[in-house]
């Protein structure tokens, strides 16, 4: 499978081009462009100072780090946020903060991961009726708490 090259434009001339932790990582590091603070509950569309060109048939996902998440209750809202190959604006990142502190985000931190992941479109077809299922209609909680012993 061919390695897929994704171009960034730098908005600004101290905005950091994401990159990957260690060798094999799906996620690579995206940074915030300055000063932020977020009072609990608070949400903001955090810059990054990056634009994005990417090949027609892949979106870059943009999803929580998880350090963030578990000691500070900060996370990506619309996670996973998509940026769509046809979208060359700043890349922001909203963030919530979820915690009971106020949390400083500065310029340089790692705020955000991105995935590039491929996309398929569908063809959406109206029916007068679907096919049976085993599950059928049963939602939210139908398949009960616990495994049967």
């Amino acid at each position: 499978m061919p390695i897929p090259i994704i171009k960034f434009k730098k908005l600004s001339p101290q905005a950091i081009i994401p990159s990957y932790a260690h060798p094999g990582d799906a996620g690579a590091d995206l940074v915030a462009m300055d000063a932020h603070t977020l009072e609990p509950l608070q949400r903001l569309a955090i810059p990054t100072g990056l634009a994005v060109e990417l090949p027609q048939g892949y979106e870059l996902q943009v999803r929580p780090k998880s350090s963030l998440a578990l000691k500070h209750g900060i996370t990506v809202l619309n996670t996973p946020g998509t940026v769509d190959a046809g979208y060359r604006g700043e890349i922001k990142v909203i963030l919530i903060n979820l915690g009971q502190s106020t949390f400083e985000i500065n310029p340089g931190q790692r705020i955000a991961q991105i995935v590039i992941a491929p996309v398929i479109q569908a063809e959406f077809m109206l029916v007068d009726s679907l096919g049976a299922s085993q599950r059928g209609e049963g939602g939210f909680g139908s398949t009960g708490k616990t495994y049967a012993q």
